[in-house]
């Protein structure tokens, strides 16, 4: 009786939600959008933990530290970290530190699996035609993954895809951003030419050049990080923290593996974008309270908590939220484990709020000429003095 409650009072916040932007139909369909979020290590690695090959253990993908993985395959020839990449792509491309060369190698094998896996599938016609339909469609966003010059990071097929992708030379970069996306962030919307900036990649790719208009003599990376899960829609996963609490241990797991296997001049800074900031607000303890990490909230469903003090002292909190944003429509509010708790860009929150004039909507922040995306630039780049603020209300 009391799950069949909380199921109720979930579909009704998450109807609340989705009539603020999309209207009753959208509403009736929100409680059925359940996913399940990843949380075990990637396929292979059952065998890979088996693997003695070597004469040695192989660093276990649940428990093994980044840098024991960095300093694993720094004791490896190049002949034995290129067979492990051959019989393990899936295992070796998301092992948090491991050489960055390697990891976009072994992803790409991975990817062509995929692909080729896909295509076969979609020319099966013992399938059903919508069966498929979704597997060409895999076909191509996996084939799209293999052009010229992509760097992904990570990639995992499972569920609806996940994959991470670096824009600029991570390895040598002085500054790195990670975008962490909200809903509906997959790898079928990782990167969309139709409306870029609702993707991932096309707001990565945004914030690296104005990274570059800013700063054109600093070298820069952004990474688009869908490591994890996202809610589907605005059904019942947006308005609860389940996924964000399995996501918050990949999200440190990362930070970690890009303190072994890169060297910027500070930490990274997180751009967290709607429901990934429920995210990095759930990650947020975790960082490392030696060195300041800019932690940068927009269009924000909350984070979790009731001001930025609860976040730890390892972060320094940005926020801002455009006036036509539809999320400043939803209850800022936490009951019985339904919403995401305060305003961060609200004046007792703590964090320190910046302009966003000239976005627009929930996927605007990253538009050509907005205060945002400036803003966003300056704050990657560490130019705080140029970071512009809205006006104090009397």
């Amino acid at each position: 009786m009391q799950r069949r409650v909380k199921r109720i009072l979930i579909g009704a916040f998450a109807g609340c939600v989705v009539l603020v932007d999309a209207g009753a139909a959208a509403a009736q369909a929100a409680a059925a959008n359940e996913q399940v979020a990843i949380a075990t290590p990637p396929a292979g690695s059952t065998a890979w933990v088996s693997d003695h090959s070597l004469g040695r253990e192989l660093p276990d993908p649940a428990t093994a530290t980044a840098a024991s993985v960095a300093a694993f395959f720094a004791s490896l020839s190049p002949a034995e970290t290129e067979r492990l990449a051959a019989a393990y792509p899936l295992v070796v491309g998301n092992l948090d530190g491991a050489p960055l060369p390697l990891r976009y190698h072994a992803n790409r094998l991975a990817i062509t699996a995929e692909r080729d896996r896909a295509r076969a599938r979609g020319a099966d016609h013992r399938l059903d035609p919508d069966t498929r339909a979704l597997a060409v469609s895999r076909a191509n966003d996996s084939d799209h993954l293999l052009a010229d010059g992509r760097q992904i990071l990570a990639f995992d097929p499972r569920g609806r895809g996940l994959v991470s992708e670096v824009f600029g030379d991570l390895a040598t970069a002085q500054r790195v951003s990670v975008l962490v996306p909200g809903s509906d962030a997959d790898l079928g919307h990782h990167d969309q030419s139709s409306e870029p900036l609702r993707s991932p990649a096309g707001m990565a790719r945004a914030l690296l050049a104005e990274e570059q208009h800013q700063a054109p003599g600093t070298r820069t990376a952004v990474i688009a990080w869908t490591g994890y899960v996202t809610p589907s829609g605005l059904g019942p996963d947006a308005v609860t923290a389940r996924l964000a609490d399995v996501a918050a241990p990949r999200l440190l797991r990362l930070l970690d593996g890009l303190r072994a296997t890169s060297h910027p001049d500070v930490p990274p800074a997180l751009f967290c974008h709607s429901y990934g900031s429920v995210v990095c607000g759930t990650a947020a303890p975790g960082i490392d309270a030696a060195r300041r990490t800019d932690m940068v909230v927009f269009g924000s469903p909350g984070m979790g908590v009731e001001s930025a003090g609860e976040l730890g002292p390892g972060v320094a909190v940005w926020a801002t939220r455009n006036r036509t944003d539809w999320i400043g429509n939803v209850p800022y509010l936490e009951v019985g484990g339904l919403g995401h708790g305060a305003d961060p860009t609200s004046s007792g929150f703590g964090a320190t709020e910046v302009s966003s004039t000239g976005a627009a909507g929930h996927n605007g922040y990253f538009a050509p000429g907005t205060a945002s995306l400036h803003n966003f630039g300056a704050i990657a780049l560490g130019r705080y003095d140029t970071v512009s603020h809205p006006p104090t209300v009397a």
